[in-house]
């Protein structure tokens, strides 16, 4: 059976109007592949991975990236963002569309160590 390499993203990605959603599309044995979707106002909670790199790949929209747990700087589509393995991430869509992007994360199985809030 082939696998499956080549994905569309509109045919990927899901949205909720209460949260940010993520929705895996792929997973290796090494990596795993997301695409979340962030509508106006919604926050991505501050978190980190203490056994995984995220990557992401910024689609579309524009925010507010946390690189710290009390720093912001701007987020906007055509951004690739990496986050070593326990680094802070985090983002709030400020913008008037959604913010869309794909993550990358490797290797897997990656925690979640949520930070504050």
């Amino acid at each position: 059976m082939e696998e499956k390499r080549i994905y569309e993203m509109d045919m990927v990605k899901q949205e909720d109007k209460k949260a940010a959603k993520k929705t895996p599309f792929y997973q290796t044995e090494s990596t795993g592949g997301s695409v979340w979707v962030i509508k106006p106002g919604q926050t991505l909670q501050k978190h980190r991975h203490h056994n995984s790199d995220d990557i992401w790949i910024i689609l579309q929209g524009e925010g507010i990236f946390y690189p710290e747990p009390d720093k912001e700087i701007p987020l906007k589509k055509g951004q690739v963002i990496v986050s070593p393995k326990g680094a802070c991430h985090g983002a709030m869509n400020t913008g008037t569309e959604d913010i869309v992007f794909v993550s990358i994360v490797a290797p897997v199985p990656a925690d979640y160590d949520p930070i504050g809030e």
